[in-house]
């Protein structure tokens, strides 16, 4: 009975262990990851299951599981037909489509579609796609090079986990904020153009 007790609290320890592990290769490799730069995205256009291919390799990390998606054909058509992504040319996608997406699938999951498209829409009028793109890797970078460094530091796993989560539901709840502020400061903007633009017709 005692050393059925003993193997079970060994296999149980060896598990965690093996736990543990996996989480901190994860951090060690995510805590170094980069979005690729602008210039090294593909110069030619790829179509449907090109992207897919290519993004999937991008996205890999920030996946949950191997049973896990981030993007899929029908996410990208959605995209397009709610004006959060560009129409792509001929069915084929260029260099700022594979970053919007890029952008679209790390905002995703801390906000919504609507959201991520005022966003990015609103930083569009005062930068450049190229730049917002540079803007939001090197902050991505940094970010993940500072939370997988905390992973790494951390013996006890689940109390970060809660942290993090805390953090996460606290920078969520500030973004939408801001950008419910920043929708309702530029809705009467909006309107006036609408109103000049039907004048002209």
């Amino acid at each position: 009975m005692i050393q059925c007790s003993i193997s079970i609290v060994k296999g149980a320890y060896k598990i965690l262990e093996q736990a543990i592990d996996q989480i901190q290769k994860w951090a060690e490799e995510t805590g170094k990851f980069e979005a690729i730069a602008w210039d090294k995205m593909p110069e030619i256009y790829l179509y449907m299951d090109q992207v897919i291919t290519y993004m999937d390799k991008q996205l890999k990390l920030f996946e949950r599981n191997e049973n896990t998606r981030l993007l899929t054909s029908s996410m990208i058509n959605n995209y397009v037909k709610d004006n959060v992504l560009e129409r792509p040319e001929q069915k084929k996608y260029s260099k700022e489509h594979l970053a919007m997406l890029t952008m679209i699938c790390m905002l995703k999951q801390v906000l919504s579609i609507q959201d991520i498209s005022q966003l990015l829409k609103s930083l569009i009028e005062h930068t450049s796609k190229t730049e917002l793109y540079d803007q939001f890797r090197i902050s991505q970078a940094k970010v993940l090079e500072d939370i997988c460094s905390r992973v790494n530091q951390t013996a006890e796993q689940g109390k970060l986990a809660l942290e993090l989560s805390i953090e996460a539901n606290a920078r969520r709840t500030a973004a939408e904020r801001i950008l419910s502020e920043l929708a309702e400061e530029e809705a009467p903007k909006h309107n006036k153009k609408k109103e000049k633009a039907k004048m002209q017709d």
